[in-house]
């Protein structure tokens, strides 16, 4: 895929709960398969952190035909104490503003982060 770095080992700043949130928020209906390419993790993690998502209300999804759209709930305070207060909007403020520039996903269709 272009423009997106090769993987990595070792510890990184941002989770990959977060990576998956911030492509859905980049477009509501990306498939998992490109989610996966673009977080560099395998289709069955995104599947798993999707299923943690929803599980604790951070994400639903509404079946279109063979379609997923997600809905992000960005008024949802995250979960971490050092975190109290802060909104998933809030998170998605840092971790999107410059998506668009940096990886164009397949789907044309963009999306607000929240």
């Amino acid at each position: 895929m272009d423009g997106v770095p090769e993987s990595h080992t070792g510890w990184t700043f941002v989770t990959n709960h977060a990576r998956v949130l911030a492509v859905i928020a980049d477009n509501h209906s990306a498939r998992i398969r490109d989610i996966a390419a673009r977080c560099r993790l395998t289709e069955r993690a995104v599947q798993k952190i999707i299923s943690d998502l929803e599980q604790d209300g951070y994400l639903s999804h509404v079946r279109e035909g063979r379609t997923n759209t997600y809905r992000i709930e960005p008024g949802k305070v995250l979960r971490h104490p050092a975190e109290a207060g802060l909104t998933v909007a809030s998170l998605l403020s840092l971790l999107v503003q410059d998506e668009a520039d940096r990886t164009p996903m397949p789907d044309s269709r963009r999306h607000s982060p929240a």
